[in-house]
């Protein structure tokens, strides 16, 4: 398979994702979350159930945005290195949802807000904290010029991830509270 075509496959798959997820969306605001079946989904999206649930998985996961985790630790890794790891999370933070175009953050916004009011959904919320705290960990040694044991790298990423789950929860895309609590974060910490 040649590169091109691998990025038109990737590229396929992307918008197929998308196109389910804003039918979704769409569905879940006219019908309600619970009201609204994956077969609907599927029908509006002109994809098969099946394709639902490869993209997927459950109903539920629909509601959490696009992955942007992976983008927020690369732009954490490659952050000024004179920030703390602390302040580099809250640039890299920055750097991605700013960069949102204004249909991918109403989107964001109301999958967030679908996911905090839908109880079924609130174990894939800590699915996704306790992938971000090993996405952090293992992003910590690329952002310290000492050595640190993993426990150490845990530890701090669990703090940075406690401090999003307080500053996010029942306000999605939690962009004043997020800052100001990463900040009272990094203050307490000795460096």
């Amino acid at each position: 398979m040649t590169i091109e075509s691998r990025g038109l496959r990737e590229r396929k798959k992307w918008q197929t994702r998308q196109a389910i997820r804003r039918e979704a969306l769409r569905l879940f605001t006219e019908q309600g979350f619970a009201d609204t079946t994956v077969e609907q989904i599927a029908e509006a999206a002109e994809v098969s159930p099946r394709t639902f649930y490869r993209y997927f998985g459950v109903k539920e996961a629909v509601l959490i945005s696009v992955d942007h985790s992976p983008l927020i630790v690369a732009a954490f890794i490659a952050a000024p290195r004179d920030l703390t790891p602390i302040a580099a999370y809250q640039y890299a933070v920055t750097e991605v949802f700013g960069s949102l175009s204004e249909e991918d953050r109403q989107a964001d916004l109301l999958g967030q807000e679908l996911l905090y009011q839908v109880p079924e959904a609130h174990g894939l919320i800590y699915a996704e904290m306790i992938k971000l705290i090993g996405l952090i960990t293992d992003a910590l040694q690329h952002r310290q010029d000492e050595p640190t044991d993993v426990a150490e790298r845990r530890v701090l990423a669990g703090a940075i991830v406690g401090v999003i789950m307080g500053a996010a929860h029942n306000d999605p895309l939690p962009e004043k509270s997020l800052p100001l609590a990463l900040t009272i974060l990094d203050a307490k910490i000795a460096w």
